[in-house]
């Protein structure tokens, strides 16, 4: 456990303590989103004058330190999910009521039962897309995964007093699927970290590449059936069948047996490994070199909240093609190619339209650069901060 020292003004009554439910946070864009938001917030301006956060210890380690922020970690933070979310359920509001906290925020989605105003984020989008979902198989256990996790999210969204969207696309589907949302909402996207900023670089043209210095493609996702990282691979086979002087490189983590299955799939592509690449899970801190060294972005997911690995691809100067589907044309907007996920023609199709026209590429990249701006970890802080003193404000009039 880290407890620090609370700020001189945690008791002035005209300012909100706030609790941030954290126990669900525990890997990827999760802790990267609360990390930052810490990092980056300055919650007095919000009439926020302490904030104290319950999350496992390797999540607390990756928190700043600030007189304005505690951190509690115990016994159950660090148990498996069913037994949080007894805590969750019946222990740790209480816990909260003790701090003497006045609103609770949730950015892992899920609520206690209580009184008090309560905040929290929508950031997966599975739990609503059934279609999405059957990708696992009928009887997986991801595919039961995500069906508790809907009656779980669905029961927090309609308790919440606020609740946080990525995306318009996320606000509009989520509603629809429970028939409307009672409580106030805001929409906030998340941020990028500014390492992965690189100014657009000057395009290459095709032409002046070969199969000893290929024209070199970046996919960065973990491998799961609605990432279709399968599709671009034969899409990028059938395009240097086609005599493209292209090679991929992709990067993320296995999942179950859609990582088998991609595998060897790369097998029978390219059994000698000369144009089709997979260098496995990669530090999230080792991320942006991958940026710095590839001539395009491939984006092919179905089923995204925000994507943000496509934002940093943006941020990177980088050329995209990405799916059509979800939020991607929302945020990419018409600074990208697009694509059908499900259909590898279409795939090649895109790449090599894009891949042909240097001109293209200078122009939606340099756009897509400019888009990248907007998402900013400073203005995701002060926004979500404001938005949960808002609703503090509300509830206490």
């Amino acid at each position: 456990m880290n407890e620090f020292k609370r700020s001189p003004i945690y008791n002035n009554k005209l300012n909100f303590h706030l609790a941030i439910d954290a126990t669900n946070i525990r890997q990827g864009g999760g802790v990267t989103h609360l990390s930052q938001l810490l990092q980056a917030a300055n919650p007095i301006q919000n009439n926020i004058s302490h904030i104290t956060v319950w999350t496992c210890n390797s999540t607390a380690e990756l928190l700043p330190s600030y007189p304005w922020l505690s951190i509690h970690s115990n016994f159950w933070t660090q148990t498996s999910l069913p037994y949080r979310l007894f805590y969750q359920q019946f222990i740790l509001l209480k816990e909260i009521m003790n701090e003497g906290c006045d609103v609770i925020f949730s950015p892992g989605g899920t609520l206690p039962k209580g009184s008090l105003p309560m905040v929290t984020m929508s950031q997966n989008m599975l739990p609503f897309e059934p279609s999405e979902a059957a990708r696992f198989g009928r009887y997986s256990g991801m595919r039961l995964k995500m069906y508790i996790l809907r009656y779980i999210l669905s029961a927090s969204f309609k308790r919440a007093s606020g609740i946080i969207f990525l995306t318009n696309y996320a606000q509009k589907s989520v509603s629809q699927a429970l028939g409307g949302i009672s409580a106030l909402q805001t929409l906030v996207p998340h941020g990028i970290e500014s390492r992965f900023r690189l100014k657009p670089r000057v395009q290459r043209n095709i032409t002046e590449c070969s199969d000893e210095e290929p024209f070199k493609l970046l996919y960065v996702s973990i491998l799961m059936p609605y990432k279709h990282q399968i599709e671009v691979a034969k899409a990028i086979c059938q395009l240097r069948a086609g005599g493209l002087p292209i090679e991929m490189q992709f990067v993320g983590a296995t999942w179950g047996s859609y990582g088998e299955k991609f595998k060897k799939e790369l097998e029978n592509l390219d059994p000698k490994r000369t144009f089709l690449h997979w260098s496995g899970a990669e530090p999230f801190s080792r991320l942006h070199e991958f940026y710095k060294h590839t001539d395009m972005f491939v984006f092919a997911s179905s089923c995204e909240n925000l994507p943000n690995i496509m934002i940093e691809a943006m941020a990177a100067g980088l050329p995209i093609v990405c799916s059509d589907r979800g939020p991607m044309p929302e945020v990419l907007g018409d600074a990208g190619g697009y694509f059908d996920p499900n259909d590898s023609e279409s795939i090649a199709v895109a790449i090599r339209n894009l891949a042909l026209n240097t001109k293209l590429r200078q122009s939606i990249a340099e756009k897509a650069w400019v888009i990248s701006k907007k998402y900013s970890w400073d203005v995701c802080a002060n926004e979500t901060f404001k938005f949960i003193a808002t609703v503090a404000s509300k509830k206490a009039n």
